[in-house]
């Protein structure tokens, strides 16, 4: 009884393993990071034969293919946040403030990122629209400011795919 326990959480652990890397191989892809997508992929595809392998050879085993099924699914959650932590990339935030725009194009200028301030027309009146774009693992920090001035602002975040850097260190 005890090798069949052993053996599914053998399979869950390198099943866990191999999905948080299948998660990170997708999130270096879409950022555009080769040599990482590579790397992660090639380190997944060797741990998923292992994994397939020791499922395959023994199909009855009821406790190894509920170890594989638990470690995929815990797997991409472990994924997704390991990159959250890592927080690589960047995010274009779209703010819309109906009376603190300036002031927060200054705070957020003084604190070095590149803000387009653009006054529209709203609902209710004039608002501006405000366009930054900043590195994901600052994104916290920039929308607690944004909160701090501007508790009403409406503000929306995106991922982003940077073409040409510009105002950006390389």
């Amino acid at each position: 009884m005890l090798t069949v326990f052993l053996s599914a959480a053998q399979i869950f652990v390198l099943r866990l393993m191999n999905m948080s890397l299948d998660a990170m191989r997708l999130i270096m892809l879409r950022r555009g990071y080769r040599l990482f997508t590579w790397l992660f992929g090639f380190a997944q595809s060797m741990v998923f034969v292992i994994i397939l392998r020791e499922v395959i050879t023994d199909l009855g085993n009821w406790a190894k293919v509920f170890g594989y099924a638990l470690g995929f699914a815990t797997g991409m959650v472990i994924g997704m946040w390991l990159e959250e932590r890592l927080a690589v990339g960047y995010t274009h935030l779209r703010i819309i403030s109906y009376s603190r725009g300036t002031e927060l194009t200054t705070q957020l200028r003084d604190m070095g990122y590149a803000v387009t301030e653009v006054s529209g027309q709203g609902k209710d009146g004039t608002v501006t629209l405000l366009n930054c774009g900043i590195r994901r693992r600052n994104v916290y920090m920039v929308e607690k400011v944004i909160s701090e001035i501007d508790p009403q602002a409406f503000i929306t975040a995106e991922e982003m795919l940077p073409v040409q850097k510009g105002l950006w260190p390389g």
